[in-house]
Parts: C-alpha cells; sequence; structure tokens
C-alpha cells in the first residue's frame, strides 16, 4: 500500500454536474418530547462587532450541512425542504469578517469573511453556531487556522465541536452513518503514513442522551431507494458519457441508508479521522480502514484547540461511503459527489443531531 492516498480534485465538469431526487422528502421537524428536552434557544443577534461568548463552538462547513444545523438548532419546529439543501442563507445569521487575513492569492473579491455565526442556548448552555466560510484547500491552512484561533480566543469556548460530511473509510459505514471521534490525522505530502501528525485530545461525549430510545425516534433513515440509487446512475452515466452499472458503483449497497442509521461515539479513544487537503477516496480495498472517517479541515481545527487550551471533537457523517475499488480514480471521486450532492442534507442532518445530543449531555 503506498504512503500517499490517491488525491484528487474533482473535475470542472463533475463540479458542474446536478444530480436530482425525483420526490425527495423534507428535513422532518423534531419532537424534542420524545426525548424530555427543550429544544434549542435562539438568542439575541448581537453583539454588532467581534463573536459573543460562548460555553461551546458548533462548527460546520458546506450548504448542506449549514442546511441540517439550521434545521435542528433553529428551526425545527416545521419541515425543511430539500431544495434548501443548497439554499447557503438563512436569517438571523451574522457574517464575521473581522480580522480577515488576506494575501496577494487570496484577496476580498473571492474570499470576504471568515464564516457566519448564530447564538443559542442548549440546557443552560451558550452554544455558537458558526458556518465557516474558510477552509484547507481555499483559501488555505494559514487562513483556517486564523479563523479557528478567533473564534476560540473572541468567545472563550471550553469545548469545539465540528460537525459535517465525510468520505468513508470503512466498508461497514452505509450511507448516514455518523462517526464521533476526538482525534485528527494530518496528511502530509512525501512523509510516510506512519509520521502523519495526530492531534488528540482526551475529551469523550456520555453515551446517555445518544442511546436513549427517544433519540433513536429522531434519527432519520437516510431515504435511498432502488429506484432512487439507479436514477442516479442513470444520469450519471449520462452526464458523463459512461455505461456503468448501479452495481459497479454501488457495490454491496454501501450507498443504501441503514434502517436505523448507526451512530458510533468514539470520543476519547484512539480512533482518528483523517485530513487531507483535497478531496481523497476510501474504497472497499480497506485502504484506510484505519481512520474513522475522511475529511478536509478537522485536524487542523484539533490542532489549534490544543494549543488554546480547549475540548474538542468531531461529529463527521457518512455522505459518501468507501467506493469500489476496481473503478477508475476519477470515477470513484465523482460517483462519490454524486451522492453526496443528492444526500448530504439528509446524513448531515443525524450529524447535527447527534451533536447536539452530545452538548444536551455536557457537564
Amino acid at each position: 500500500m503506498s504512503d500517499k492516498p490517491g488525491r484528487l480534485r474533482l473535475s470542472s465538469r463533475q463540479r458542474e454536474f446536478s444530480p436530482t431526487l425525483r420526490s425527495a422528502p423534507p428535513l422532518p421537524a423534531i419532537d424534542w418530547s420524545q426525548v424530555g428536552i427543550a429544544p434549542p434557544e435562539l438568542l439575541p443577534i448581537g453583539p454588532e462587532k467581534g463573536l459573543p461568548a460562548a460555553d461551546a463552538i458548533v462548527l460546520t462547513w458546506a450548504d448542506a450541512e449549514w442546511a441540517a444545523m439550521q434545521q435542528v438548532f433553529c428551526s425545527s419546529g416545521q419541515p425543511m425542504p430539500y431544495a434548501d439543501r443548497n439554499r447557503g442563507k438563512w436569517s438571523g445569521w451574522t457574517q464575521y469578517a473581522e480580522g480577515m487575513l488576506h494575501s496577494a492569492t487570496h484577496s476580498t473579491r473571492d474570499w470576504s469573511y471568515w464564516g457566519e455565526w448564530r447564538l443559542v442556548e442548549i440546557r443552560g448552555k451558550r452554544v455558537l453556531l458558526f458556518k465557516s466560510n474558510t477552509h484547507l484547500d481555499f483559501p488555505g491552512e494559514a487562513q483556517l487556522v486564523a479563523m479557528v484561533e478567533r473564534l476560540i480566543r473572541q468567545a472563550r469556548p471550553s469545548l469545539l465541536l465540528s460537525i459535517g460530511t465525510a468520505g468513508g473509510a470503512m466498508v461497514g459505514d452505509h450511507l448516514g452513518t455518523v462517526r464521533a471521534v476526538s482525534a485528527g490525522t494530518l496528511y502530509e505530502a512525501d512523509t510516510p503514513r506512519e509520521n502523519w501528525p495526530v492531534y488528540s485530545n482526551a475529551w469523550s461525549a456520555t453515551d446517555s442522551p445518544l442511546s436513549k430510545a427517544g433519540l433513536a425516534s429522531l434519527l432519520y433513515p437516510i431515504p435511498t431507494t432502488e429506484a432512487d440509487l439507479q436514477a442516479l446512475c442513470n444520469q450519471f452515466n449520462t452526464f458523463h458519457g459512461t455505461r456503468y452499472s448501479i452495481f459497479d458503483l454501488d457495490p454491496n449497497g454501501l450507498n443504501s441508508g441503514d434502517t436505523l442509521p448507526k451512530v458510533v461515539n468514539s470520543t476519547g479513544g484512539a480512533l482518528s479521522l483523517l485530513t487531507t487537503p483535497v478531496f481523497v477516496v476510501g474504497t472497499t480495498a480497506g485502504d484506510y480502514s484505519q481512520y474513522a472517517c475522511i475529511e478536509m479541515d478537522d485536524a487542523l481545527v484539533g490542532k489549534v484547540c490544543a494549543a488554546e487550551g480547549v475540548d474538542f471533537g468531531f461529529v463527521r457523517n457518512i455522505s459518501d461511503p468507501v467506493q469500489n475499488a476496481e473503478l477508475p480514480d476519477e470515477v470513484q471521486g465523482s460517483w462519490g459527489s454524486t451522492v453526496y450532492d443528492a444526500y448530504g442534507i439528509y446524513t448531515s442532518f443525524n450529524g447535527a443531531l447527534t451533536a447536539w445530543a452530545m452538548l444536551a449531555d455536557w457537564a
């Protein structure tokens, strides 16, 4: 096995592809009475400058993840239409651009704010929700590190959770599996895998809210059907001019959601996720099965938290499971992106709900 992952950049053509589901259901409203806990309470928008003090920060990244965060933490009283998965703007959120770190490469024309925030209260704890506009792949590591430092130094939390979508690393993790860990491994080019830096801490979420029967009923089974997956396969082939069968693209039904979404709480242990600078795909060959999942920011978040003395955890949902190792690399990445585009809002809902449960029982 090579020490270098299959590093992929999605082609501009794949980025132009917008797969659709014919009858996609909305995200459900949440009946909080099933767990006997009040819903998150929205707090006033202020201050005019800077960030408010908070006990915890919940950080998310892409638009579909933001939509799921909005639904779980801010607007759970009514369903959210599937079309809102790429909405990219929500009322009540404040754009944060103070102290922007610009360079000759990344100016205000293409990167003009760190992200957007909103404050809620969960069982007496102030929680700062933050949708990042700053990533490892763009505008880069220096800007990502600077953003996390600013969040911590201004809000002064004792805990930071990063939540969102991820690629699968373990063959048994079907679409929608949620994996939570307290460690991140950072891929470094031209460095043997055993020497990649790991940033970890001892923070551990209790299992009590995660194991309640009520929470299980709030989790939303990913609405995959054979017809929908076949339709995505047909759209994929038409767009890319290929002739792959659904059995090529979906080995062993990995892209079908479990009847009861799987939530694996490995916080406080040695299991780590893998952070990569570009889109990397885990495959059925088990090439990254030593990791919980694969994503593109969290190890650096953990690095900053460790330096600042803040506890941290990563709650990631599998939005693109491991891919058929026999397919060309480009096809693996493009199909994974297709599944993410179609189902990422649903997988992110369960990830956000899991993060809420951890915070609801956080001492």
